[in-house]
């Protein structure tokens, strides 16, 4: 199985050249691994500072960059660089590397068995919190994540984690994805659940970052993004095409 790793990335130069050796290192340290890395797709979604020149510069092989002239948001960028891939799987995961690239140890081999879509989770009993969120966060992360389950993905723990492979054949829910911004990855497994397709949630290690650019605002953003998820399904946007 070939692999595409899609990173969307936001003023990200202070960890981006880290994130891509520590995937690159991994790849190439792996003895008959259960993938090869067909691609790294960097998706430069508006950034002001030297993200872009990073990447260009970096020098790996069948590395990608895939700039965005504008802030679309993370959903967005997501989205882009899924479309651009090539890989029979697709992972993304985010620049900070907050959950990093040997969980696929534990993933691939699932997606390899029965599963269309793997999750990684920070809300399972064997989910580890290296550095955790300051408090505020952490309890209005707890109340989204209730509402969350309650209205659209039920009985999935954490579904905002920034790492999640897909087979190329799950990829179709992206055609139907609306949400830009903070919760494209809840709509996505929303549709997902529409579509039949079989997802199973593992624990991942996670380390915050403390340079998060998510503020007490954007919370009140994601209840309306949820509010538009269930109006969308009201309206028929979800259904098989």
């Amino acid at each position: 199985m070939n692999l595409s790793v899609v990173i969307p990335a936001f003023n990200e130069e202070s960890c981006l050249v880290s994130t891509l050796s520590q995937i690159y290192g991994y790849f190439n340290n792996r003895p008959n691994g259960l993938a090869r890395l067909a691609e790294v797709i960097v998706v430069d979604d508006g950034s002001t500072d030297q993200t872009a020149a990073i990447v260009k510069n970096a020098g790996f092989a069948n590395l990608k960059l895939i700039s965005h002239r504008q802030n679309l948001g993370k959903g967005a960028a997501v989205k882009t660089g899924v479309k651009a891939s090539i890989g029979e799987a697709v992972l993304f995961l985010d620049a900070d590397y907050s959950t990093k690239i040997e969980e696929l140890d534990n993933f691939l081999p699932k997606l390899n068995e029965c599963w269309d879509i793997i999750i990684g989770s920070r809300g399972m009993p064997d989910s580890r919190i290296l550095k955790s969120q300051p408090i505020f966060k952490e309890l209005l992360g707890r109340l989204g994540n209730l509402l969350i389950r309650l209205l659209a993905v039920p009985g999935v723990a954490d579904s905002q984690c920034g790492f999640k492979l897909f087979n190329r054949r799950s990829l179709a829910i992206f055609n139907q994805q609306t949400i830009q911004r903070w919760l494209f990855d809840v709509e996505l497994l929303f549709i997902a659940k529409k579509y039949d397709f079989k997802m199973l949630e593992l624990p991942v290690a996670w380390t915050n970052d403390r340079f998060s650019k998510v503020k007490k605002s954007d919370y009140l953003k994601t209840l309306i993004e949820l509010v538009k998820i269930r109006l969308n399904d009201l309206k028929g946007l979800y259904e098989k095409k």
